[in-house]
């Protein structure tokens, strides 16, 4: 805004996030596996277990979503860090910390444990949680939620004019890349730029990416006109079910409020559209255009023979959450649902409110109507729309 970039601020930042990101490494990864077990992530209902207390089952859930947001959290990381680096060579160090970090859980999600395990199901082309047993069996919880698309959010482009400045990192990545086996699934280094390499860090490849994708944007399953569901459309036909102890847990698409209370109840994580995480999916595919470029397309939506590129699913996206708030061709609101007198009293009817989710068939706003601080991201995505 001032022309200055503010390093103080971003300093200060950066050493509180070290001491959360110190709690999740000590407190969430109890085994030292890379594979993390955040509780609900403030994800409630998603699963069909309370994912924050102990699981009738005994054992455990190695998390798709948890390890996934600590992925993400390295590679916001080291951005950061390597930003600090221009100034202080201290923060070299640093950034070689998180980028090692990042491609140790990569690995782990695809091989928990050196043990052949992985969260990736192949045949379905999706992420799960995997519960594991006291007697060591392990079983995937085929659910599909958000839980198998927050690994999207994990995504960062080195680019070589920046590595470039830094040789203590360029270094120390380098003998990294040289010695240990295996990165090429979760560092990418097929395009040049005019000053050199550009390195994608993910934790999908293209093959996984194009495979989670045509599920997100299958209109039967994920993608509502009015964003990404929390929770496939598929489970309305075919709910997921696990009998435990004689009790039958049981997770159905329910778009609006839930049809219970329980893990935390009324905020419903099994099929409305939620702000944040529709936020983080678009910077996400943004990311990922930034690097693959418009030669990397995928149907959108799913058997609709459109073929696009990153960028413009993520504006398709973006524009569906935007309509939530757009007047139709009736002079309506999805957001205000059946409220006539948000619909059409010339008092009211302006008078936006900004909910905590959304309906994820028709868009209508639910739970929490105060909610700007999430909500009021849909103003970076009406730019992006084109709205």
């Amino acid at each position: 805004m001032r022309g200055v970039a503010d390093r103080g601020f971003l300093e200060k930042v950066f050493h509180k996030l070290l001491l959360n990101f110190t709690w999740w490494v000590n407190r969430k990864d109890p085994e030292g596996m890379n594979i993390f077990q955040g509780g609900f992530l403030g994800l409630d209902n998603i699963g069909v277990f309370d994912r924050s207390a102990p699981l009738p089952t005994g054992g455990h859930l190695e998390q798709s979503d948890g390890t996934s947001w600590m992925a993400m959290f390295c590679l916001n990381m080291l951005a950061i860090a390597l930003e600090l680096a221009k100034e202080d060579p201290a923060y070299e160090d640093v950034a070689s910390k998180f980028f090692e970090h990042f491609v140790n859980i990569a690995r782990a999600i695809n091989d928990v444990g050196k043990k052949g395990i992985s969260l990736w199901d192949d045949v379905d082309g999706f992420f799960y949680d995997v519960l594991q047993l006291p007697d060591g069996e392990e079983h995937f919880l085929k659910i599909r939620s958000m839980v198998g698309l927050i690994p999207l959010f994990a995504v960062e482009t080195l680019e070589p004019e920046v590595i470039d400045r830094l040789p203590g990192f360029k270094r120390r990545m380098q003998w990294f890349i040289e010695n240990h086996v295996g990165l090429p699934a979760h560092l990418e280094s097929t395009q040049r730029s005019s000053r050199g390499v550009r390195r994608l860090l993910s934790l999908v490849n293209r093959g996984q990416l194009k495979r989670v994708l045509s599920r997100m944007l299958d209109e039967s399953e994920f993608l509502s006109p009015h964003g990404v569901r929390a929770l496939s459309r598929y489970h309305k036909d075919v709910p997921y079910e696990v009998e435990v102890n004689g009790h039958v847990n049981r997770v159905d698409y329910e778009p609006a409020e839930s049809e219970t209370g329980i893990f935390g109840g009324n905020s419903n994580w099994r099929g409305p559209v939620w702000f944040p995480v529709n936020y983080l999916l678009v910077e996400s595919l943004q990311k990922f255009h930034h690097y693959y470029g418009e030669d990397f397309k995928v149907e959108c939506p799913t058997n609709s023979k459109n073929e696009c590129d990153l960028w413009q699913v993520s504006a398709e996206i973006s524009r569906r959450l935007v309509h939530i708030f757009l007047r139709d061709a009736k002079g309506r609101r999805a957001v205000a649902g059946g409220e006539e007198l948000f619909q059409s009293d010339p008092y009211w009817k302006d008078l936006l409110q900004f909910y905590e989710y959304f309906n994820g068939d028709d868009g209508a706003g639910l739970g929490a109507n105060h909610q700007t601080g999430w909500t009021g991201l849909v103003a970076k995505l009406l730019e992006q729309s084109g709205e």
